[in-house]
Parts: C-alpha cells; structure tokens; sequence
C-alpha cells in the first residue's frame, strides 16, 4: 500500500473517530483536534495548527468541520481535504437521520439526558487543556497578551466572535504598521428538550429547493447554533414548510448528537423530504466548507511568510484562543450547577492534566458518570 493510501486511511480512521465523539460545539471539536493531530500524532506544528484555525474562523461555515478538512489537506492532500470532512460529518448525519426517522414515525426523541448530562463537564476539561496548549504558542508577544485580554472582555461582554477576531487583526496590522514606521520610537505594551408530537402535517419539498435552501444557508453562515436557527427560521418557518416548534426540536437533536450541529440539516431534510431530503440539505449546507478550504488553504502559508499578513494571522490567533477562552466561562457557568456536574468536571480535569488520558476517552468516563450520578443519586 502506498504513502498516499496508508495516510488517507489514517485520515478516515481518525476523523471517524472524532465525529462519534466530538460532543460539545466547536471549542470542544478543536480541543479534541489538538489532542489527537498535534499531541499524539504530530501532523503539522501546533504554530500552524493556530494558523488554520485563526482563519477559518474568519470564513463562513462550521469552523470545527472545516479544521477536520484543514487537517486532511495537509496531511493527505486534497484527497485528504475531502476524506477528513466527510468522516467526520458521516457519523453525526446517520445518528441525526435515525433520530429524524422516529421522531416523524414515532412523535417523538429518545430520552438522552443523562448521558448529556456527564458529558458537559467532561468537555470543559478538555477545552481547558487545549487553551493552554494553543495560548502558550499564540501568545508570542507581550502587546499580543493584551490584546488577548481585551478581546476575552469584548467576548463576554457580548460582541460577535467574528468582529472581535476582524477587529483583533486590523489591530494587529495597524499596529504593526505604525511600528515599522516608527521604529524604535515606539514601543511594545508591556438541555435537552422533552419529547414534542409533530403539530402540522409534513410538507414535502423537492430534494432540489432542499438543496438550493441549504447551500445558501452553508455559503454565508457565521457564528453559533442561535445564528443557524436564525437563518433556518427565515428560510423555513416563513415559508411554511416547519413550525417553529418542529425547528426547535431539530436543533435540539444537532446539539446532543456528536460532530457538528450542522447535521440539524439531516433532521430537517428527513422531516420535510424522506431520505433523498435528509442527503440533499447534508450535502447543500456542507458543499460551500469543502470549497472555501479548497480555496483558502494554499494561501496560509504565503500570509505567514508575510511581515504583514503574518501579524495579522498572529493577533487573529491569539483572538480566537480568547474566544475559546469567554466560551468555556460560559460553558462553566452554566454547567457547574450541582455537585455531580462539579465532580465530574473535577475528575475530568485530573484525567486530562494530571493522567493525560486522551479527550475521547474523558468524554466517554464522563458520559457514563453522568448516567450513573443522574439515575441513582
């Protein structure tokens, strides 16, 4: 077997892999990233692994799913781009469509929460390593530091992640600019929800308006699941095709599934257009990531090289470490609500700091916590 099969087989295994285990939204995904690409397997450097993830986060897409492709496009080539994508959304998209299957036949959702529920705090474990890997390689610089911090304070109080990373690389360049003109003249800054029955009659729509819908949803989405439902709502609800409450319950099965919570578009293509529906709303709303990355991941290296680019690209980096950073304060406020999610967290913490077992493993101990301390205490 050549070089090139064995290392795109390595691709599918471990892209496999993280997406029947990626829970927990795109810090979570990263994190689990870095644990197996940079720290076990060595693919790249962790300096360019923050390189690609400082800009994807600044195109449109699910950024966790467009690193996988990231990933496998410089360990594999374009072949790689496309096996590392599809492996990690495969899982997520067949667990989704099961999922939509019993809920159009049945009216309703298995009851996971237990499982969830140990899951959540296991997760912050696994980003807390993770910042700390990729902020000690991001933060070069003492100006990048500070800038670290005020876009940590931006992100929590309120403003869109990507303005905060655009506005954290302008400043970069600009600083830089003035610096290189100035010379020595100036100096460096020292739940899940119950079960819902279906209240409207399906509607069944074409595979090709399903496709079209999600393709223009996957060419220009930015942010988090409440932008999706946004976008979703508008494309959807307005026209008729679900009730609001129909949508809920979809992006409801995108955030307890693994991978990305982009395989909502399974759910809903499967409710509105069997299983042709559930494939055409996949591929639609990912076919634009493929591309984009296609695109993009020839011109990272030639910004790093750069004096420019590359002070752009390093504030854009240090800028989403901050944001990884305002997400697990959030995550941590709202998960650290009882003793059992406080003692899972702190078992999951020992697991990653003090045992370095890896993040999927962590993940499963926490699951199966979760289920045990929910259903017996």
């Amino acid at each position: 077997m050549s070089l090139q099969s064995n290392r795109l087989k390595e691709v599918a295994l471990v892209f496999f892999k993280l997406g029947c285990f990626a829970f927990g939204g795109p810090a979570a995904h990263i994190a689990m990233m870095d644990d197996e690409i940079i720290t076990k397997r060595k693919w790249m450097s962790r300096e360019h692994f923050l390189d690609l993830m400082g800009s994807t986060n600044l195109i449109p897409g699910p950024n966790s799913t467009e690193m996988t492709m990231h990933c496998g496009f410089e360990y594999a080539g374009k072949k790689g781009l496309f096996v590392a994508g599809i492996c990690f959304i495969f899982p997520a998209t067949v667990i989704t469509a099961i999922l939509a299957y019993l809920y159009v036949k049945y009216g309703n959702l298995p009851e996971v929460e237990p499982f969830i529920f140990g899951i959540k705090p296991a997760v912050l474990a696994v980003i807390a390593s993770a910042i700390l890997k990729l902020g000690k390689k991001a933060i070069k610089r003492t100006e990048l530091a500070v800038l670290g911090v005020l876009v940590l304070m931006a992100s929590l109080l309120g403003l869109n992640e990507i303005f905060a990373l655009l506005a954290a690389g302008l400043i970069g360049v600009l600083y830089y600019s003035l610096k290189s003109k100035l010379g020595s003249g100036l100096h460096s800054f020292s739940p899940f929800i119950g079960a819902a029955a279906l209240n409207s009659l399906l509607v069944k729509i074409s595979s090709a308006k399903l496709f079209w819908v999600f393709l223009k949803v996957g060419a220009i989405l930015y942010g988090s699941g409440y932008v999706l439902f946004a976008f979703l709502d508008a494309e959807l609800v307005t026209r008729g095709w679900l009730t609001r409450a129909e949508l809920i319950d979809a992006i409801a099965v995108g955030q307890f599934t693994p991978g990305p919570i982009l395989s909502t578009s399974t759910f809903i293509g499967y409710q509105l257009s069997g299983f042709s529906g559930a494939l055409a709303a996949t591929a639609g709303i990912f076919l634009p990531s493929f591309l984009f990355v296609l695109i993009l991941n020839p011109f990272i290296p030639k910004m790093r090289q750069s004096k420019v680019f590359g002070y752009f690209l390093d504030a854009v980096n240090v800028a989403a470490v901050a944001v990884m950073l305002a997400v697990l304060f959030v995550m941590s406020k709202e998960t650290l609500i009882n003793w059992q999610a406080i003692s899972i967290a702190l078992l999951s913490a020992y697991f990653v700091f003090g045992t370095k077992l890896s993040s999927i493993w962590t993940i499963v101990i926490g699951s199966f916590l979760g289920y045990l301390l929910i259903s017996f205490f």
